[in-house]
């Protein structure tokens, strides 16, 4: 089986290979501060040797538990923030027919998503749209009091056992929590709902491949099986015993760092296949919470070409050179399409009659990178057998364990989120919540 592969020559124009190969050291001792668990935020390390660890006791009960979802819903709210639903939605969104929330029958529940936001608007909407629709719900937050996502739970949760009862919407209420504490995880015991862990060493940004994006995503109907080999598949490759030249992640953790002590501050991930829209929404949390900290960090930003070729490919061409891509290919579409030939041939197409739509489409991505690289815009590429479970957890875990690497090699924790606190406490100042009243007054005084 094939495996996905990073390549890192087309930086080779703005930074030496030499550079770039002498962080192997560097990148050796990061890496055994991950296994050894001797560097910054090491209690956080549970996703480490996750894939590896799931064993077939948890893939059943995982399996089975979102059997009953699937059994005796027609739409599943995963309720969660940050890293609660964006890996989910990742995988989902994916590996989903484009168009399948249109058809009017469905062979898995549709997946949607609450908690994310604080939109009246869009709550209201939702719970419009399940009025009369037999749905469940499937909560995820350690404390249970994180504002977002209790705010939506508390809605919907009324919602469910209006429609259909308490005793019902008991058995439709999955929650993802604590191992023994918190708002959520003492709910959960007086109302009796199925209870996933999120360990304490696990954060959210690194869940994917737990629980809390393993039961949706088997609830939506896709293979956590094979996106967990993909996974184990990764973790091998990118262990600390494999050498610099052969570990992916290894090598694009130096890279990424060397281009940004060259001066570049922003990283794009790009992509050239509309599914994999919110692997870079997912990136982008993963990259950008784990190491914007301490004034250091490159700005992780994402966009969809060719559509952003068309308004944001201006800007990446021709503006300030701060920048590098990273774009993700995928090798072989799923599904074949010809060009058809017309007689007339008024848009001038003929040329392309014959040709697979996804040859047009490979033409532009090559042809992108060769102008962009022109345009002084440095470009790694990380190709993709296929759009499928077991190369998006290989993906995932490639992402994740570059991402503590290159965090150490950076020298801040990639494990802790301080920053996010700020505006909670100014929020809940603002809102006179209980016990915050000194912050409150200091803060009507600031407006």
């Amino acid at each position: 089986m094939q495996n996905i592969k990073l390549s890192i020559d087309k930086a080779f124009g703005f930074v030496s290979e030499q550079k770039v190969a002498g962080y192997k050291e560097q990148v050796a001792l990061a890496s055994a501060a991950l296994h050894n668990g001797t560097g910054k935020g090491s209690d956080f390390l549970g996703w480490l040797n996750l894939p590896s660890s799931i064993d077939e006791e948890q893939f059943t009960e995982i399996e089975t538990s979102a059997q009953v979802l699937r059994e005796n819903c027609e739409v599943v709210v995963v309720i969660g923030i940050g890293g609660s639903y964006l890996g989910t939605k990742a995988v989902v969104d994916a590996l989903s027919n484009s168009f399948e929330w249109l058809q009017a029958t469905h062979t898995s529940p549709v997946i949607v998503y609450a908690g994310q936001n604080i939109g009246e608007d869009y709550l209201y909407e939702l719970q419009e749209l399940l009025k009369n629709k037999k749905f469940g719900i499937i909560i995820i937050s350690k404390s249970g009091t994180t504002t977002e996502p209790a705010l939506a739970f508390r809605l919907l949760k009324t919602q469910l056992e209006e429609q259909q009862g308490k005793e019902t919407a008991q058995k439709l209420i999955v929650a993802i929590t604590d191992k023994s504490r918190g708002a959520l995880r003492t709910l959960s015991t007086q109302e009796g709902y199925k209870t996933f862990v999120i360990e304490d060493n696990i954060g959210g940004r690194y869940s994917v491949l737990s629980p809390v994006g393993l039961l949706p995503i088997a609830v939506a109907g896709f293979d956590i099986r094979r996106l967990v080999a993909g996974a184990v598949k990764m973790e091998t490759d990118c262990g600390p015993e494999i050498a610099f030249e052969n570990n992916p992640a290894a090598q694009y953790a130096a890279v990424r760092n060397e281009l940004h002590k060259s001066g570049k501050a922003i990283e794009i991930l790009v992509n050239f296949h509309p599914k994999m829209h919110y692997v870079g929404e997912w990136w982008k949390q993963l990259y950008g919470e784990s190491e914007g900290k301490e004034n250091k960090g490159i700005f992780p930003a994402s966009v969809d070409f060719t559509t952003d070729l068309h308004s944001m490919g201006q800007w990446i061409q021709e503006g300030e050179r701060i920048i590098f891509e990273t774009v993700l290919s995928i090798k072989e579409t799923n599904y074949t399409k010809i060009f058809p030939e017309t007689e007339d041939n008024l848009d001038g197409l003929n040329f392309l009659a014959g040709k697979r739509v996804d040859e047009v489409n490979k033409m532009a991505e090559l042809g992108t990178m060769i102008a962009h690289i022109d345009g002084g815009v440095p470009n790694l590429k990380i190709e993709i057998p296929k759009l499928n479970e077991y190369y998006l957890g290989e993906l995932m875990y490639f992402f994740e364990k570059a991402c503590g690497i290159s965090g150490y090699l950076l020298g801040v924790n990639p494990f802790d989120q301080p920053g996010v606190e700020a505006y909670k406490k100014n929020m809940f100042a603002l809102l006179e919540k209980p016990g915050f009243e000194a912050e409150t007054k200091a803060i009507k005084a600031r407006i």
